[in-house]
């Protein structure tokens, strides 16, 4: 059904709009010293608010109710609890760690975020992303070449215990240092700081960071010992030597690898298919550590066939201990990465189930929370965590509501480091590497996002395959880097290279728009309504200049250089007819001494005199510079009188044949400027504007502002933009008030 609406009122221009909505000039901001007192006032209220901001679990702690939460969070936090065990096993190879540092990873952050984070579904933890990049920090600072020592038979080997603690004191370092950045900037309210990183290149960041992660994990797939690279084509050169290495590869360690693989991925998709019948998940990692252990234990595979295993795994907690400062400065670029990159991949799961579940997550506490975690757990001899896509979901799908569950599974993970954990000592480093692989499922199906992105937005497209190839060429840290620089670039093109359109309106309407995507939309005559896409700033102001120049078909520089010249030569003619009146003057005067008397003489002298400055008043006559005069008094009259036409601008025309060959060809006498799009105007912006109106002003074409918000007015006012050549009555609501308000441009 078409609806039809009709609205009358008068045409307003912003004067008029001030008066008509009463336009206030107060401000309802305190002044900035109220401010700072009372952010110095302390109160009972205040404290408890600050309290519950800083410490979310105050206050939602002490209403929690166990008749509708508990089950649900019990349930929750036993599944994820058995996640977190082959996980942050799995998950600490990636670190080139030992099995046992990625169970603690696996507990005393979890704690600490329940007391700080906001969010009720995420398990924070391990994480595959982030224990590449802390795994590539400790592989480049300890290699195994500075632990090498005299074997009893002459030949070198690694001192593996040296290596693994200076590894942990590497990893400890970085994570505090990680957490110390996170909370500065949450300190700071910096959390914003993550909307840059847009989420094509979060997910071609994390796909790219997925090959890192499945070529690392090759060599325990095949049982071969590549050598290790550093720096950008690494992944190739590493590839490359495995390659090489395929004919060492240990027959045992790959049976074992493929049919863990083969039973994970199976499971899996059973789990996937049937998530709506089974009241949990099938806890098939589990499964797979415990028969593989058993199997390797009494089939006494690792003596028979050499197969690698976990090894040690020490029983109960170690005490805490400070991390090495000295490392700091070797670590700090890292950190500040993996900081970042795990409150990002945080922050994004956070808003994804907060969005779902209708409850609001606090970035900068989230900033705070994770920093906190990273600290704290740094001390314990954790390394840096962030939440888990996979088993956030089963925390969420399997009835979790808070972070009680997250507890519950630290309980768990507890339970197995004090009692357990020995139990897993010939556990095969090849079926951790399979729960990996198979847990890589998720990051690999993001490159579905190229044939979707391909269709939908080509700019983001280029930020995922820019991100995604440098992080796998350029590795982690130089490959973010990259990403985030170029996704600058991107968003810097973007605001410089804008649209711009001429408008036409459509017949019987108050509609602007485009006349190259419209075809009933038709040009006023003698007007031009040029919009652009984007805010007008000093990327693109000079650019905004020269497209206003081609879309209305007016070179601006020739005509004031041609009307330079013209002002010029008639400078030089009035000169020459000047002092071509004085001589004639002169000359009739000496004439006129020879035969007249005194009397006459003097009177003749007047009369001379008079008859130069008439002939040089008439010369004059009729050339008067309407270009820069007309500014002043036509709209000295608009600032008086409001809205009307410009007919007294044209009575009298200074264009050479030249200048309305060109400025007049099309008829075109008024431009208006739609800036409806511009949020904020800078100094260069002001210059810009100001130059429009004087140039276009010197060969009489008129400009006239249109759709310009609030906040940009005041920024106009402040900065000096209005004037008596540039009265407000040049700015209106909309384009249809220009339009309106000189009536002789509309056909009625």
């Amino acid at each position: 059904m078409d609806v039809e609406y009709f609205v009358q009122r008068e045409v307003l221009d912003e004067s008029r709009l001030d008066e008509v909505a009463q336009k206030g000039t107060w401000s309802t901001k305190p002044a900035l010293g109220e401010r700072v007192k009372d952010s110095l006032r302390c109160s009972v209220p205040r404290l408890k608010h600050t309290v519950l901001n800083w410490v979310p679990v105050l206050g939602w702690l002490p209403r929690y109710s166990i008749r509708e939460n508990a089950i649900g969070d019990l349930i929750s936090g036993c599944s994820v609890g058995i996640m977190h065990l082959p996980q942050g096993m799995a998950y600490a190879l990636l670190a080139s760690l030992r099995p046992v540092f990625g169970l603690y990873t696996s507990l005393y952050p979890v704690l600490v975020y329940f007391i700080f984070g906001t969010s009720r579904h995420i398990s924070v933890g391990t994480f595959a992303v982030i224990s590449i990049m802390i795994g590539s920090v400790t592989e480049r600072l300890a290699p195994d070449s500075n632990f090498m020592v005299n074997g009893t038979n002459g030949t070198d080997s690694v001192d593996f215990d040296a290596r693994d603690a200076f590894r942990v004191q590497i990893a400890c370092s970085l994570t505090v240092l990680a957490g110390i950045f996170q909370i500065l900037l949450g300190v700071v309210r910096f959390g914003f700081v993550v909307t840059y990183l847009s989420e094509p290149l979060v997910r071609g960041y994390t796909t790219g960071s997925a090959c890192h992660v499945c070529v690392s994990q090759l060599k325990y797939l095949f049982g071969v010992s590549p050598a290790r690279f550093a720096g950008p084509l690494s992944l190739i050169y590493t590839l490359v030597d495995i390659c090489r290495l395929l004919p060492l590869t240990k027959v045992p360690e790959l049976v074992v690898s493929l049919v863990a693989l083969a039973v994970l991925i199976v499971v899996k998709e059973i789990n996937a298919c049937y998530r709506q019948k089974l009241p949990l998940p099938i806890p098939i990692e589990l499964i797979v550590i415990i028969a593989a252990t058993i199997i390797t234990h009494f089939c006494g595979l690792t003596s028979t066939y050499g197969i690698d295993v976990v090894g040690e795994i020490p029983s109960g907690l170690k005490a805490p201990r400070a991390p090495d400062a000295t490392l700091f400065s070797q670590v700090i670029g890292d950190a500040f990465a993996v900081a970042i990159v795990g409150y990002a991949i945080n922050i994004s799961l956070g808003k994804t189930f907060a969005l779902k579940h209708g409850y609001k997550v606090d970035s900068n506490q989230e900033l705070v929370a994770l920093g906190l975690s990273n600290t704290v757990g740094g001390f314990f001899q954790c390394y840096s965590v962030t939440s888990s896509l996979s088993r956030s979901l089963v925390q969420e799908s399997t009835g979790g509501k808070t972070q009680v569950a997250g507890v519950i599974s630290s309980i768990i993970v507890l339970i197995t480091v004090l009692k357990i954990g020995a139990l897993f000592e010939d556990l095969p480093k090849a079926v951790l590497s399979t729960i990996v692989f198979v847990n890589l499922k998720g990051m690999f199906k993001q490159l579905m996002d190229v044939p979707m992105l391909w269709k939908t937005n080509k700019v983001d497209l280029l930020v995922w395959l820019v991100t995604f190839t440098s992080t796998v060429l350029l590795n982690l840290d130089l490959g973010l880097a990259v990403s985030i620089g170029f996704s600058m670039l991107a968003f810097i093109f973007r605001t410089q290279l804008p649209r711009y359109s001429i408008l036409g309106r459509v017949p019987d309407t108050d509609l602007y728009l485009d006349t190259d995507t419209y075809k009933e939309a038709k040009e006023i005559p003698g007007v031009k309504i040029f919009r652009s896409s984007t805010t007008i700033y000093y990327t693109n102001a000079e650019m905004y200049l020269e497209a206003l120049q081609e879309k209305s078909g007016i070179e601006i520089g020739k005509l004031l250089t041609a009307k330079k010249k013209r002002d010029a030569q008639l400078k030089r003619k009035q000169e020459k007819e000047k002092k071509k009146a004085k001589k004639e003057a002169k000359k009739e005067m000496n004439e006129g001494n020879v035969s007249a008397g005194p009397r006459e003489q003097s009177q003749m002298n007047v009369a001379a005199l008079r008859l130069s400055e008439t002939s040089a008043n008439g010369n004059r006559k009729g050339q008067v510079n309407w270009a820069y005069q007309h500014d002043t008094t036509t709209l000295d009259s608009d600032s008086d009188t409001g809205c009307q036409g410009d007919d007294s601008i044209n009575q009298v025309s200074c264009c050479s044949d030249e200048e309305r060959g060109m400025a007049c060809e099309s008829g075109t006498h008024s431009i208006i400027l739609d800036i409806s799009t511009t949020s904020f105007v800078d100094t260069v912006t002001v210059n810009t504007l100001k130059n429009i109106f004087r140039d276009f002003g010197a060969i009489e074409v008129d400009i006239y502002l249109a759709g310009c918000q609030a906040c940009v007015v005041e920024q106009l006012e402040t900065a000096g933009f209005f004037s008596e050549s540039i009265p407000k009555s040049r700015l209106f609501v909309t384009v249809h008030d220009a339009i309106w308000c000189n009536m002789s441009w509309v056909h009625v």
